[in-house]
């Protein structure tokens, strides 16, 4: 069945509005009601806002007055500058999930939750495998940050769907989300007029477009997907390869100096790169998605490489340098000391 009343949760951050915004100009759905602790900037059309922290149980009042069907909880925050510290991060993400899910618990009209989750789950490591599936764990339980939440996120949801067996809960698990409008520490990252790497890894990137993101989102809230998918575009790149099509200069840093380059980078607010984060730049991470192709039945528009160029079209890139430049102006040098070879031979 189609829904009647939704609830989006994180409706005030980008993802959030476009969900909100899509379903508000659906006109068999009777409801829309946007949570956030801020107001969005954007008009979400006819969605009613309704400034409430999910933390508070005050959420199963808003969710059982409105008698709401569906939930799409997309309020689990990736960066700590952005929720006021690692402390408040943490109290949204996983007290914030807790007390969501008992209200929808408590409510009898909650017929489906969708959770926002993030392959950073799988963690980041050498001994990874090649492609991650939704039934393998991380090499190593991660000790903090946002891949440990992510991780007891889900497990409060496995726990909800165990005693809410007529409820639909799907888990999506999105990697790296870029496009229009998209901010994000990846996208800040690739925008930095040099780009930190670290010396001697070429980590892998497998990336989501904003626009594939919200069609899963959307195909989930109008069908019935239980269980666990992970989410990305067709393909990787590698950062090297990243770098050169953003027009960024690399600067190849040591390992043992990551770390600290990292905490004076956050320090300084230019990026919000967590510990974790930093392990991604190195080791990379993939995922498959087959159950996504054929049990979700969603193919993605956007390959991972057609994202990013187009992530790359959309942003004003101050201080890029023109790719095709560089290549000619390689084959010069090569030409030239080809050329002194043959001569010094002669």
């Amino acid at each position: 069945m189609r829904p009647r009343c939704v609830l989006v949760t994180g409706v005030s951050r980008p993802l959030g509005a476009q969900v909100a915004s899509v379903f508000a100009a659906d006109p068999e759905i009777e409801n829309v009601i946007g949570v956030d602790t801020v107001p969005p900037r954007d008009d979400l059309g006819r969605t009613q806002f309704v400034r409430a922290d999910i933390r508070n149980p005050l959420i199963a009042k808003v969710i059982s007055a409105a008698a709401v069907d569906t939930v799409l909880h997309l309020n689990v925050i990736a960066t700590p500058l952005g929720a006021g510290g690692r402390a408040a991060m943490k109290e949204i993400n996983v007290i914030g999930t807790m007390q969501l899910l008992a209200a929808c618990q408590k409510a009898p009209s909650v017929t489906k939750v969708i959770v926002k989750s993030t392959t950073t789950i799988y963690g980041s490591s050498p001994s990874d495998p090649a492609l991650f599936t939704e039934e393998m764990e991380p090499r190593s339980l991660p000790r903090g940050g946002y891949s440990k939440d992510a991780l007891e996120v889900e497990g409060y949801v496995r726990g909800f769907s165990r005693r809410r067996p007529d409820v639909t809960v799907s888990v999506l698990r999105f990697t790296n989300v870029i496009g229009p409008g998209i901010d994000s520490p990846l996208t800040r990252y690739l925008e930095l007029p040099v780009v930190p790497t670290v010396l001697g890894f070429d980590p892998r990137l497998q990336l989501l477009h904003s626009e594939d993101a919200l069609a899963v989102l959307m195909q989930a809230a109008v069908e019935d997907h239980p269980g666990t998918f992970n989410v990305a575009g067709d393909g990787v790149l590698l950062l090297s390869q990243a770098v050169r099509r953003a027009g960024r200069v690399p600067l190849p840093v040591p390992s043992p100096a990551v770390v600290t380059l990292g905490n004076l980078v956050r320090r300084s607010r230019l990026l919000d790169f967590s510990a974790e984060q930093l392990g991604f730049l190195a080791h990379g991470r993939a995922v498959d998605t087959t159950r996504l192709k054929h049990v979700f039945n969603y193919i993605p528009r956007f390959t991972t490489l057609q994202t990013f160029d187009d992530f790359v079209r959309d942003r004003p890139m101050r201080f890029a340098i023109d790719h095709d430049a560089v290549v000619r102006l390689e084959r010069t040098l090569l030409d030239v000391l080809a050329r002194r070879r043959l001569v010094g031979t002669s």
